[in-house]
């Protein structure tokens, strides 16, 4: 069984997103802690969020205070309505969510049957419930329930604790060809990706990327890989690296038959239900582009949104660092293609500038003219990295092996600005030896 703990301020998108399953007869509420129940059994999303009102009043500065979490058996574990009110009053128990009003819903869109479950993390006594090492103490329950109820163990990748630990790679310090190499010879071990594009966004995350080359030789058309490095703005920052320089597996050969093999082997994957069920979640819960990418971090999760000159998105990556697969979202559903999300973040921007102008045209004093100050919007780089903004559970991360690679925490601009004093000062001496 599979968990996702996704953490965010809105409660009503949350449970908005369960009440849509319930309408269109593939969802119902299994079960409700600490709420009223109706007469007729039925609820309304306006009626579930007032419950919770007592509880966000009580601390309005807890910034994420609502808990949306799902529990997915295998396709083929067979669990009654029953077993699934006790596998989550456990769970909910041992979390420490006991005696928080929360609500189950059962789902039954997909051919994996499971439940999601709406709570909140403060008490009414205003006090913030801990959730230091929520991940590792959720993946311990699963374990424990798996054994309880005679479920199918989750296909989770096995750790052996030798596991190559990957760093972002960083042109500045030198010798790019072997930071290079250490992540692209070791990195399909790790990861499935069934496309060039889909493993660029992998590589992405280590400020990597790779081109492809066509050619001539000996008269044959003949195709070839070349690496750059890329800086913090996603540009190449570094001159090519042929890719039969990294080793055979890093070849374009090699790679089209890791794509193939990745393609056939995902089509069974059981990540995938999972995973497009927490994307919908998170869609429907973020308030915005950096929102939607923080949420879905928390859970093991990139983002990778590829836009052109022009700013529209043209290519939507999903890197699952749990089961370590790397998806487009296309491929997922028709509903998280790269064209849904261009007109829900693009629509977003529209709204913000209108609302920035009509505010500053308010505002603005009647000896200022007929100028309006628009806030330029920032060019969008190839690929956005890894948030910044990284989990504070550090034992959560080292759960994953040390895949996640670590933000970076340099002033670039300080560091620039250093180098150009250093090349100042060498120029000065070179002056004085003449």
């Amino acid at each position: 069984m599979i968990a996702k703990i996704g953490k965010g301020e809105n409660l009503y998108g949350a449970i908005s997103y369960n009440q849509k399953k319930i309408d269109s007869e593939n969802g119902q509420v299994l079960l409700l802690n600490r709420i009223p129940e109706t007469l007729d059994n039925t609820y309304s999303t306006a009626y579930l969020h007032q419950c919770f009102e007592p509880y966000l009043s009580a601390n309005i500065k807890t910034e994420k205070p609502v808990r949306h979490i799902s529990l997915n058996p295998d396709p083929t574990d067979r669990v009654s309505d029953g077993q699934f009110v006790e596998m989550a009053q456990e769970y909910m128990e041992r979390m420490g969510y006991g005696k928080q009003p929360y609500i189950v819903f059962k789902h039954t869109d997909i051919e994996r049957t499971h439940i999601h479950i709406v709570t909140v993390c403060v008490g009414l006594d205003g006090k913030k419930l801990p959730d230091s090492y929520d991940h590792p103490r959720s993946m311990a329950i699963c374990r424990d329930l798996e054994q309880t109820y005679n479920l199918i163990p989750a296909t989770e990748k096995q750790r052996t604790g030798n596991e190559q630990v990957f760093r972002p790679v960083d042109y500045r310090a030198g010798d790019v060809k072997s930071q290079i190499a250490s992540v692209v010879r070791h990195l399909p071990k790790y990861y499935g990706y069934a496309s060039l594009g889909a493993y660029n966004a992998l590589l992405s995350l280590f400020n990597i990327t790779a081109e492809e080359v066509k050619g001539e030789l000996h008269g044959q058309p003949k195709n070839g890989l070349v690496y750059f490095a890329l800086n913090e703005q996603g540009e190449k920052a570094s001159n090519p690296f042929k890719a039969s320089l990294f080793g055979k597996q890093a070849g374009l050969d090699e790679l089209q038959n890791q794509f193939a093999q990745a393609k056939e082997k995902m089509k069974a994957d059981p990540t995938r239900a999972v995973l497009k069920s927490t994307i919908e979640v998170a869609m429907h819960t973020a308030t915005n582009e950096a929102d939607f990418k923080k949420q879905l971090l928390e859970q093991g999760i990139n983002t990778v949104v590829r836009r052109n000159d022009e700013g529209r998105i043209y290519g939507m990556t999903f890197i699952d660092h749990e089961s370590r697969t790397v998806w487009n979202g296309s491929a997922l559903d028709k509903k998280l293609s790269a064209n849904v999300f261009n007109d829900w973040w693009n629509g977003q921007a529209v709204g913000q500038r209108q609302e920035a102008e009509k505010t500053t045209a308010q505002n603005q004093s009647p000896t200022a003219g007929n100028s309006t100050a628009v806030e330029r919007e920032e060019a969008h780089a190839l690929f956005n990295f890894l948030n910044k903004e990284q989990p504070t559970d550090d034992l959560w991360i080292d759960g994953l092996g040390g895949l996640l690679p670590e933000a970076q925490g340099e002033d670039y601009e300080e560091q620039a600005f250093a180098n150009r004093m250093k090349k100042k000062k060498k120029h000065r001496k070179r002056g004085r030896q003449q």
